[in-house]
């Protein structure tokens, strides 16, 4: 198995383990970490995909918001992109995205939990006010109802829409990661959405791979079964892109 970067300053960190079974998916394929609000480093990957990969599936990991200034630009792209070409442009569902649903929803045990974790840029991406100290019970509902009537309810509904994993072949896309002793076609909502505390710590034993990000590594890391693509875009600046195919795995950006 070739393992194949374009610039010395991407070159992946490779765990001490050797993986025996190669990634063997049904075809190759692009995947986008996290991306936080950042505009404009999805448009460089983008970009970069058409460059180096024209008409290959990209997947994205989720994570679309919060953080970065540019939330309600990305979801509007991403909803334009998977709404032209469903087949080619695969969004998956982060843990962000989930916060933000349960906060419209009014479902999370304390909305506090995504306004706390970088939900007012994103609010103020939407042209939405954050409340104030975000405790007043009435303000709290201003700013739902705010957010909701924002986004309209075709990019709400396309973001409930999202799914938790993709597959293709032997390698899987998940945002957080997964349960290494669990059936991947098996696992726990939270342990995609939020990671599980065995993950890194117990390799797969079933020849799958998994491609996640949420959990922020310095440069891309694959080990173990396990491609680490979180470079943490909203405060580094890098938007990591990583092309996978029988051949192995290249890292774009």
């Amino acid at each position: 198995m070739r393992w194949l970067t374009r610039r010395n300053r991407n070159k992946p960190v490779m765990g001490t383990a050797a993986v025996d079974t190669p990634v063997q998916p049904d075809g190759s394929f692009c995947v986008i970490g996290d991306i936080h609000g950042r505009m404009d480093l999805l448009s460089g990957a983008l970009a970069r995909i058409a460059a180096d990969c024209p008409g290959r599936p990209v997947v994205f990991v989720g994570d679309y918001i919060d953080r970065g200034p540019d939330s309600a630009e990305v979801l509007r792209k991403l909803f334009a992109l998977h709404s032209a070409d469903p087949g080619r442009f695969v969004c998956l569902m982060g843990n962000h995205e989930d916060m933000m649903l349960g906060f419209l929803d009014d479902t999370l045990r304390d909305p506090r939990i995504w306004l706390q974790n970088g939900a007012e840029a994103t609010l103020r991406s939407f042209g939405v006010s954050c409340p104030s100290g975000a405790t007043a019970a009435k303000g709290i509902g201003q700013t739902r109802a705010g957010l909701a009537h924002a986004m309209g309810n075709d990019l709400v509904a396309w973001l409930r829409a999202r799914p938790l994993a993709w597959q293709s072949g032997n390698v899987w896309v998940t945002h957080a990661g997964a349960d290494p002793l669990v059936d991947m076609g098996r696992q726990d909502r939270a342990a995609l959405l939020w990671g599980h505390p065995d993950f890194r710590r117990i390799r797969r034993s079933d020849g799958r791979w998994v491609v996640h990000g949420h959990t922020i590594v310095p440069r891309v890391q694959i080990a173990d079964g396990r491609v680490a693509i979180d470079t943490g875009a909203y405060r580094t600046g890098r938007l990591s892109v990583v092309h996978i195919s029988g051949d192995g795995i290249d890292i774009l950006a």
